[in-house]
């Protein structure tokens, strides 16, 4: 019998779903004065991590400072529950510097749960959406699976991998979310009916074991870094040392692993042919590994706290679907875990996702006002990138309701802008994920100075507080007033310099120069130098190594920004979503084809569709001066 429905209330925006993506976006759209609704299959998914109990990473931690920039919540709630900080790359240059932080999964659950439930303008409310309303092209409201009808100016889907969600260990498969917590089973439906193009994406998590059944004496310690750098930019100079970090384990697995998982590859249901999703890439499956890497014998694996409340233990690198009792037997062939106890099994888990090209930057869709799409439902994976794409997507559908422009992040802005660029454009054929090197201004574009970037767009929208942009305006100065001061600074080649140079490694000096020049040098820090400089000012240790990163780069980072400036002018030229393609003489049939699929906003959008050759944004400039683009 179908439930009666009745009216549940009205709202500016509803959330569907409570995931990263859905907090932040919740958060976003509350706190810039919109009534918000959260609606959630289960109250503990808020924040809930499925799968790595931790925060950031190459690419990652990138986005997590931007979204802290822009005034979201990811970056100030790892920092309240972290419990291991860990600076990656660091080796390498200041671009690809990337913070990493396991989380005290439980907590960070609670905390972000709290701020929700402590925000005036949003409420939480658990039940599942079926069916999406709309009349003449807007949405109007949503129903749930109990007939409650909650009408409302704008829409966002952060679905995750609830989506008709299916878990399969073995031949085992359930109707599912993570953690075996409620799917979303009706919405897909509705989104099909509207014409959105549906398809299933796969990942996967591994098995959760007993922190006493490791023998740690055979696994190599991974501990946190001694200084403890926030995520949050409003944490800058705070003192961590009193914070408690608990150790990660490395071990390997074996030649055994690799003979026990190739002799039961066809029962893993990917293998078998049961799973139609598509994996990602850069998380594969310890299946996966074998069958892509088979001259490989032995794989890293990382054993990672969960909670401090808890014994459970995530082993990193080993996520599979195979059935329980052949991961039973696989994982006591990985070193140290000889006599494991498995708490929770691996699984790989199906959901539904959409099409992303059709969608804006806004990441709202083309077809319908009002109704915007965030997170795993869009074809990303992990965490960051959810909660990057549902800060923009909260965003949009405030300043929408409010009748104020659009926010857009483009490629020279942000990681995020990257990120929405990729997946609107291009789409993806495979769960995305962020990684430095899909970013061609990443050494403009690096964590440290993401509050410098963003912070006044976040101002500007309403969530940033003066107080606190203030504090970056104040870093800014303090940065260039050094830099300024280094240049007026002289050293002359005195008997006493050249043998401090000479002991540094560096060459001697034949004429004076400025310790901003001296600085440039490969082999000399900003820290080397303190010895020419009695006057230094005592600044702020993530000051000193900005305003290094700025004089050892400056050269880069001019050519860089002179690249933006020509990207910027690509963007400038703006494109009408209603430009039919097939009648502008000179383009190739395939591009014409495409651009009317994608629509572009811009030449500069247009010129990254794969098959739109330089020759098609050529014809595109052109017939736009000429005004030939609009008949």
């Amino acid at each position: 019998m179908e439930n009666r429905k009745y009216k549940a209330g009205s709202y500016d925006v509803v959330v569907v779903g409570a995931g990263h993506a859905g907090c932040e976006a919740a958060l976003s759209a509350a706190r810039l004065g919109m009534k918000t609704l959260v609606l959630t299959t289960s109250m503990e998914s808020v924040a809930d991590m499925p799968c790595n109990p931790n925060i950031g990473g190459t690419g990652k931690g990138h986005i997590v400072r931007e979204i802290d920039a822009l005034g979201g919540e990811m970056a100030i709630n790892i920092d309240k529950t972290f419990i291991q900080s860990r600076m990656l790359n660091t080796s390498k240059g200041p671009a690809v510097h990337s913070l990493r932080v396991q989380a005290d999964k439980r907590r960070y659950h609670e905390e972000m749960k709290k701020v929700l439930e402590d925000e005036p303008n949003l409420d939480l409310f658990e039940q599942e959406v079926d069916k999406i309303n709309y009349e003449d092209g807007k949405i109007v409201s949503c129903e749930t699976v109990q007939g409650a009808i909650f009408e409302t100016k704008a829409l966002i889907i952060c679905t995750g991998t609830y989506l008709n969600g299916t878990i399969l260990i073995g031949d085992y498969a359930k109707v599912s979310g993570p953690h075996g917590l409620s799917a979303a089973t009706f919405l897909s439906d509705s989104l099909r009916e509207m014409g959105f193009y549906i398809r299933r994406f796969k990942t996967g998590t591994p098995a959760r074991i007993h922190r006493s059944s490791v023998n740690y004496e055979k696994t190599t310690v991974q501990a946190g870094d001694s200084e403890v750098i926030p995520f949050s930019f409003i944490n800058e100079g705070k003192d961590f040392s009193d914070s408690q970090q608990e150790n990660c384990f490395l071990t390997y697995t074996t030649e055994k692993t690799k003979e026990i998982i190739m002799d039961n590859l066809e029962r893993s249901p990917i293998y078998g042919g049961k799973v139609k999703g598509i994996g990602p890439r850069y998380c594969p499956s310890i299946e996966d590994k074998m069958v892509r890497f088979p001259d490989r014998d032995i794989h890293q694996v990382f054993i990672e706290p969960e909670s401090l409340s808890t014994n459970e233990m995530y082993v990193q690198g080993v996520s599979s679907s195979l059935p329980q009792e052949v991961q039973e037997e696989f994982y006591r062939t990985i070193i140290g875990l000889e006599d494991v106890k498995i708490m929770r099994p691996a699984y790989a888990i199906e959901y539904d996702m959409i099409d992303t090209r059709q969608l804006k930057r806004t990441l709202e869709s083309k077809d319908y006002e009002g109704l915007y799409f965030a997170g795993q439902i869009n074809g990303s994976s992990g965490y960051e990138e959810a909660a990057g794409q549902g800060l923009v997507a909260g965003i949009n559908a405030a300043l929408k309701i409010k009748g104020e422009d659009e926010f857009i992040l483009d490629r020279s802005d942000a990681y995020i802008g990257v990120l929405i660029d990729d997946l609107v454009t291009e789409g993806t054929n495979e769960p995305y994920r962020m990684m430095t090197s899909r970013c061609e201004y990443r050494l403009t574009m690096r964590q440290d100075n993401a509050d410098q970037r963003l912070s006044k767009k976040g101002h500007d929208i309403g969530l940033v507080s003066d107080e606190r942009y203030q504090k970056m305006l104040d870093k800014r100065a303090m940065i260039e007033n050094e830099i300024d001061r280094l240049k007026d600074v002289h050293i002359t080649p005195k008997d006493e310099t050249n043998k401090a140079l000479e002991e540094m490694g560096s060459t001697v000096l034949n004429k004076g120069l400025s310790l901003y020049e001296l600085i440039k040098r490969p082999e000399i820090t900003y820290q080397m130098t303190e010895i020419f400089d009695q006057e230094r000012p005592d600044l702020p240790k993530y000051i000193k190594i900005q305003v290094q990163t700025e004089i050892k780069y400056e050269g880069y980072i001019k050519k860089q920004m002179a690249d933006i400036e020509k990207f910027k002018k690509l963007e400038g030229h703006k494109l009408s979503a209603d430009i039919d393609y097939s009648q502008i003489k000179g383009l190739k049939k395939e591009s014409a084809e495409k651009l009317n699929e994608i629509k572009p906003e811009s030449i500069g959008q247009a010129s990254r569709i794969s098959g739109v050759s330089p020759a098609d944004v050529n014809v595109l400039l052109i017939r736009l001066k000429t005004g030939e683009l609009y008949g």
